[in-house]
């Protein structure tokens, strides 16, 4: 791809549907490469639309509104950041030719729905993953429990992200309480669940899976060093990397992670995640795009996860290269009001080798992602310790 100049007859226009803090990652990324960048999001103001060339606010699940946009800003990519998207019309962009998808469509439409991503790595491609099954009601719900899934177990909502709508049931009387609130978490199609029963992991990692073009043009897969992280709810907290493992999982993990990314196909960074335990390896979920566990690699990495996605989907060449030893911890809203201001940054700041994004989201809940502190260290241990440091001198008042 000829690379333009934005905001001319010659610039390379990339559309990018959901624009949170990491898609304002991207945006930044894209636009060192001389890049226009349309953002695109459900509410104003998202973080992605203070940093792009232009912005728009459309529900992104109404398929009509999402094509009239599409039509009217003729990007050559559209680049989904968020799951929750009229996936049967970006099949129909991509069948049509008015743009290229990224990775595909079809990767879009698959990993929108935990139950399409689900079937496909297990039944279709054999992979091992926890045991599973979907229920649409209550009563389903507990059927699936009874009849193998067993307590415990963890329920969600089959279209949800950052852990939104899941919770880990530990007996019967948890199991309504769970489908309220996987209902209420779900951001499309209220009502399906799928039900995972607990596996015996030592930890969880994220496989960061990049699909790019070599000096050939041809498409081949490269993998950064694996990201350790701890969640609670299903939502990320810390992350670090490398993520010390034994050489037979990190050949697994590699593994599977190809043979998913590769199915899906197309070019661009695959958020692959596993559980281990020893030298065994579960395949749990992919997102076709930057994770958040991989805010790390804006510290740890020659290039961060953003900057690897922009380049591969530019078609441009990769270097997943680990720099040194990196971790990041996030930081919560705490409260919930809008336009709120940060204390404490010069004290986060002050801690050494280490750095802050503030995300610039427009309203603060108590358990939203409003930043994140990075750090490195002469190991993993010391950089976790810098980084929940620094994040825990960051405040967040009442603006």
């Amino acid at each position: 791809m000829k690379l333009g100049t934005p905001l001319s007859p010659s610039a390379v226009r990339v559309m990018l549907l959901g624009s949170g803090e990491l898609g304002k990652e991207v945006v930044i990324a894209l636009q060192r490469l001389g890049v226009e960048v349309i953002a695109v999001d459900r509410y104003p103001n998202a973080p992605g639309h203070q940093v792009a060339h232009r912005a728009h606010v459309i529900p992104m699940t109404d398929g009509a509104a999402l094509r009239a946009l599409i039509e009217q800003e003729r990007p050559h990519l559209v680049v989904p950041e968020i799951e929750a998207i009229a996936t049967d019309t970006l099949l129909e962009i991509e069948t049509e030719g008015l743009a290229e998808v990224i990775p595909t469509a079809r990767a879009a439409k698959l990993t929108m729905n935990r139950e399409g991503i689900r079937r496909l790595a297990a039944e279709e491609l054999g992979l091992p993953t926890s045991p599973y099954k979907f229920a649409d009601s209550l009563a389903e719900l507990q059927a699936a429990i009874d009849g193998g899934i067993g307590y415990p177990c963890v329920v969600k909502p089959v279209m949800s992200s950052s852990g939104k709508g899941q919770s880990t049931v530990k007996g019967p009387e948890d199991v309504a309480k769970a489908w309220d609130y996987a209902a209420a978490g779900g951001r499309v199609n209220q009502g399906r669940v799928i039900v995972e029963g607990f596996v015996d992991f030592d930890y969880e990692i994220t496989q960061l899976t990049v699909r790019a073009c070599d000096a050939s043009g041809s498409v081949q897969t490269y993998f950064c060093e694996p990201i350790g992280h701890v969640q609670v709810g299903g939502d990320y907290v810390e992350s670090w990397q490398p993520q010390p493992m034994s050489p037979a999982a990190l050949a697994k993990s590699r593994e599977i992670a190809a043979a998913v990314t590769g199915n899906l196909g197309g070019r661009g960074i695959f958020g692959v995640e596993l559980f281990i335990k020893g030298d065994q390896v579960w395949f749990s979920e992919v997102s076709p795009r930057p994770h958040d566990t991989g805010l790390v690699t804006l510290c740890s990495q020659r290039f961060s996860e953003f900057e690897l996605h922009a380049r591969a989907i530019l078609g441009l060449p990769v270097d997943t290269a680990l720099r040194e030893p990196g971790a990041s911890a996030v930081i919560y809203g705490g409260m919930e009001a809008a336009g709120v201001a940060f204390e404490g940054v010069a004290e986060a700041l002050a801690v050494p080798r280490t750095d802050l994004r503030l995300f610039g989201k427009p309203e603060a809940f108590k358990k939203r992602r409003m930043g994140v502190a990075v750090s490195n260290g002469a190991s993993v241990e010391e950089a976790r310790e810098l980084a929940k440091l620094a994040a825990g001198k960051v405040r967040v008042v009442a603006g």
